[in-house]
């Protein structure tokens, strides 16, 4: 197959949705199809909508990718003549974020738009795909593959796991996404200033995606007197990663919404029970008291007082800690979910 794969920027960008796109890309490559990245410019909602007059689908290809989050862009090129299938790879509805109803509003016009322009769909969970099936309908065809949470390995084993989850040292808290106000660090932050037992929180993603938000974290640390407890590292990969993960104890990320939740999984992978919210896919796979939690959104009352219980009932967290293990690995491998999604594209294809 020769195809095409839309997206804004780079494909290196740090992201849960990259990430996907990036192995998917290179799953691809392996079973020898050629793919190729055709990038648009990141720019403000607004510029994005100006794209529709000058940019069209390109010729040559098989089948043309389109990362959904590209919509705005894509609305007259989608609407044009072409001879191959489109298929848009959704990871998360850019009208379900949260902000004023007026604004969801208008986004979720053009949202819909865009996706009735399309000829199928790959979704990265049972929660983005309801979602958009109730914005348009059941009518186009389609396939839930989960993300890649399987880069790292479950690289720790039950033993390890129990004798870390009973250390008798500060509870160890990570949060793994970019510093934006969608991922909640200002809700962890609220909560973590009401504890009164003692905590460590490596907080690993980026810092420059919206700076004064990054910022103003960084400040609510030091007001709050959590500046010797709290610790932004930036980006991290690989092995840096990886020793943030097999040291923490906790994952927790209160994010107002997740598509999927790569992060969420992969701490799981390490034996992290999962602190996340009850809006969006987390419940997918995290089940509250049993490998995690699921809270309210923006509800910093309730997230203080789960890590209060799990800081102090070691067996609880040893618990939950094996059961959040466990479940990752009933997780699909990657390698699976791409011979599924190729199947799909190769169906799409035939069927044009």
């Amino acid at each position: 197959m020769k195809i095409g794969l839309i997206i804004y920027g780079s494909l290196d960008t740090v992201s849960g949705g990259y990430l996907y796109d990036r192995k998917l890309v290179k799953s691809l490559r392996k079973r020898g199809d050629q793919v190729e990245i055709i990038s648009l410019p990141w720019r403000k909602y607004g510029a994005h909508l100006t794209d529709n007059f000058h940019f069209r689908l390109p010729r040559g290809f098989d089948l043309i990718i389109e990362d959904e989050l590209n919509h705005p862009s894509l609305l007259k090129a989608n609407g044009q003549k072409h001879l191959y299938p489109v298929v848009s790879l959704v990871h998360n509805l850019h009208s379900l974020e949260p902000r004023s109803a007026w604004q969801n509003d208008l986004y979720r016009v053009i949202e819909r738009s865009y996706l009735n322009s399309v000829d199928g769909f790959i979704f990265n969970s049972n929660t983005t795909c309801d979602a958009v099936q109730a914005l348009i309908g059941e009518q186009k065809p389609f396939i839930v593959a989960n993300p890649p949470t399987d880069r790292f390995g479950s690289r720790l084993n039950e033993n390890l796991i129990r004798a870390r989850a009973n250390e008798i040292k500060p509870l160890r808290l990570l949060f793994l996404g970019n510093v934006i106000p969608l991922k909640g660090l200002h809700v962890l932050l609220e909560a973590l200033r009401s504890l009164n037992f003692d905590f460590r929180l490596d907080i690993v993603g980026s810092l420059t995606i919206n700076p004064n938000y990054a910022r103003k974290m960084q400040e609510k640390a030091n007001t709050c007197d959590l500046s010797s407890k709290v610790f932004f590292h930036g980006i991290l990969d690989n092995e840096p990663l990886i020793e943030r993960l097999e040291y923490a104890q906790v994952m927790v990320m209160p994010s107002s919404y997740e598509g999927f939740g790569i992060a969420y999984l992969e701490g799981m992978g390490f034996g992290l029970p999962a602190i996340a919210t009850t809006s969006g896919a987390a419940a997918e796979f995290i089940t509250d008291g049993e490998n995690g939690h699921l809270i309210p959104p923006e509800n910093s009352s309730v997230l203080a007082d789960r890590l209060a219980t799990l800081a102090s009932d070691h067996q609880l967290l040893a618990r939950m800690s094996i059961n959040a293990v466990q479940r990752y690995q009933r997780q699909p491998k990657w390698e699976e979910t791409t011979n599924r999604i190729r199947d799909f594209l190769l169906q799409m294809i035939n069927a044009k």
